[in-house]
């Protein structure tokens, strides 16, 4: 991928009109390279969530650019016809909690995007087998979400986040349910991937926890981003911990 993974520039979004207008955003500028994972830190009220939402096209910003590679996919409006296919194809997300499908196995809940975006079953499903043994989940294939533990599900969702090859992928609070050994070890997951598929990724988080393993910070205030030093990402393999 060219370019940045990620570029955000001057983004805004207002909700509302007149008096009773928000502005969410007022002035955010970012940027993620291919391979990078990037922390994202503000209060409560203070744009993440927003800002998530823009950047996964999930709601549409007021103004400002974003590119995705050397794409632009928006500038005071979308570039793109098709947003699902957008979202579907080159963007993962990884939620707080994992969202898996109860009556599907874990092959198939990781199979599945890459089905519904035209891949043969078959291939989806070896896709999905060699994202689960890089993961060091492949011995939980064939089990149900409700037999995994937390750890092992949060796994199951990186691998469906990574089932379309993204150039992006978005984590919203991904280590908030898991203790702190587990919590570090999800966070090297990420890099190992990131770097592995050369993946820009954005974590928004409130876990002091895992804040200090950030080689690149953004802090959010008030609608606006100020990038900030981290102290460097975790060295230790991501299957160092069995989760």
């Amino acid at each position: 991928m060219d370019g940045y993974g990620i570029r955000i520039e001057g983004l805004r979004k207002r909700y509302g009109e007149g008096d009773t207008a928000v502005d969410a955003l007022k002035d955010v500028n970012m940027t993620v390279a291919p391979g990078e994972v990037v922390g994202l830190i503000g209060p409560s009220g203070s744009g993440k969530s927003t800002l998530l939402k823009c950047l996964g096209a999930v709601i549409e910003p007021s103004a400002g650019r974003m590119t995705l590679g050397s794409e632009v996919i928006y500038d005071n409006g979308w570039k793109l016809p098709d947003l699902r296919a957008l979202r579907r194809d080159r963007i993962g997300f990884v939620f707080q909690a994992p969202y898996l499908i109860p009556f599907l196995d874990v092959t198939d809940n990781v199979a599945l995007l890459p089905m519904l975006a035209g891949r043969p079953n078959g291939e989806a499903r070896r896709r999905a087998l060699e994202l689960l043994e890089a993961l060091d989940i492949g011995h939980r294939a064939r089990a149900q979400p409700s037999q995994l533990s937390g750890g092992e599900q949060q796994r199951v969702a990186i691998a469906r986040a990574l089932a379309n090859q993204p150039p992006v992928i978005l984590a919203d609070e991904p280590t908030a349910p898991l203790d702190s050994e587990r919590a570090l070890a999800v966070i090297r997951i990420l890099n190992q991937m990131a770097q592995q598929f050369a993946t820009a990724i954005v974590v928004v988080t409130h876990d002091e926890k895992i804040i200090p393993t950030f080689r690149r910070l953004y802090h959010i205030r008030d609608g606006r981003t100020d990038e900030e030093p981290g102290r460097g990402a975790p060295a230790q393999s991501a299957n160092s911990i069995n989760l």
